[in-house]
């Protein structure tokens, strides 16, 4: 099967909101591929604020948790910061067992993250 992952960057406000158009993210160059595209749309807009939308994934492998915390990193070097939206309550588990639910904040949908994280 040829996973199709893609992801859209839109800025509202001044938060990039990044929304998984897929509903399995586990293919590692398809990943790796989204990474540099977010990568670049941080750096072409001097971004500082972003949202992941996970609303329409059931599945992710750890790879995506890999990039997400990249992500993160490069923001609050730019005192910026990272949360995430939308996400289905079995993968807010793996984020729970692996403790990074104590560094992201969630939100119940996009709009709540970006109100949330703009008036930062």
């Amino acid at each position: 099967m040829d996973e199709k992952i893609s992801v859209e960057i839109t800025c509202e406000a001044d938060v990039a909101v990044v929304i998984f158009n897929a509903t399995s993210i586990s293919d590692t160059e398809k990943i790796a591929a989204v990474s540099q595209q977010i990568k670049t749309f941080i750096e072409e807009n001097n971004i500082n604020k972003m949202v992941f939308d996970f609303g329409q994934v059931k599945f992710f492998s750890s790879q995506v948790l890999g990039v997400i915390l990249d992500i993160r990193s490069r923001l609050e070097e730019r005192q910026g910061q990272v949360v995430i939206s939308s996400i289905d309550p079995q993968l807010h588990r793996v984020f729970k067992i692996t403790n990074l639910d104590r560094i992201f904040r969630f939100f119940p949908d996009r709009k709540s993250a970006v109100e949330a994280i703009a008036s930062n």
